[in-house]
């Protein structure tokens, strides 16, 4: 299927690795020219390397913290004419809920929230001019199952929903599309390395670790494993094409299952 996205430049906040990148090198892959982004130049440069060589692809780097303002306007001021927004930038970390400070609240929001919030309001005046573009925030399963875990992280995930319902309302009748992404674990950079750790503590392998994460973590999961970063990013790089123009203020799910609903 040709997702008619040649000549469409998008941004992928947070894609030197993991979802992001997966995101970055399918979008390029598909004929997007694409900006990676990461806090370092050195995983910048290293993820622009690969996904040229491996799609031959359009591919530009900004290394930049895209929670702080500043590094956000540097990147849309340097890329004039983004049409496909991808706000992937977030972070997670499992802490009870009487351990998790006040300035931990505020560092998910700042990170995971208002991160996309402000790249939205950033790129949106061109994609009006344009009457297109294509605004997705990569959300999650926990944002309608809030994980006792990591109630900090839920919150900003449920946070996005509200974001990109409102945006898609605030666009409605033009050629601009707003969704928002709900992956279900996923065996990112960092959930591999924390579950991988795990199973080296336990003496365990990571196969049985994550039979035990499925059976007792996650047991809604209907494919009682953790999805490939690539699963997920099939589903982004088709929401941000031209043929997803009837799909706008949607929360789609591509979480294995979990969330246990039909509708």
């Amino acid at each position: 299927m040709d997702l008619q996205l040649k000549g469409k430049l998008a941004l992928v906040s947070g894609s030197t690795a993991g979802i992001g990148y997966a995101i970055a090198h399918t979008l390029a892959q598909e004929g997007a020219a694409v900006i990676v982004n990461g806090r370092t130049q050195a995983a910048v440069d290293e993820a622009v390397a690969r996904i040229r060589a491996e799609t031959n692809g359009t591919v530009h780097g900004h290394a930049g913290d895209l929670s702080q303002a500043d590094a956000a306007e540097e990147a849309v001021r340097r890329f004039p004419g983004i049409g496909i927004l991808v706000n992937n930038l977030g972070i997670f970390e499992p802490k009870a809920f009487e351990d998790i400070p006040d300035e931990d609240w505020q560092r998910f929001f700042d990170v995971n929230v208002l991160s996309g919030v402000r790249l939205s309001r950033l790129v949106l005046p061109d994609m009006k001019r344009a009457n297109w573009g294509r605004i997705v925030f990569i959300s999650s399963e926990s944002a309608v199952q809030i994980p006792a875990e990591m109630i900090h992280y839920g919150m900003t995930k449920t946070a996005q929903l509200a974001v990109a319902r409102g945006l898609a309302e605030s666009v409605a009748g033009t050629g601009i599309t707003v969704n928002s992404v709900l992956p279900g674990p996923t065996k990112s950079r960092g959930v591999g390395d924390f579950v991988e750790g795990m199973a080296r503590a336990s003496d365990k392998t990571f196969a049985q670790m994550e039979a035990e994460f499925f059976e007792h973590v996650r047991p809604t999961s209907l494919i009682k494993r953790f999805a490939s970063p690539q699963e997920v990013a099939s589903l982004v790089a088709y929401v941000s094409s031209p043929l997803a123009s009837a799909t706008t203020g949607a929360a789609l799910r591509v979480d294995g299952g979990v969330i246990k609903s039909a509708f």
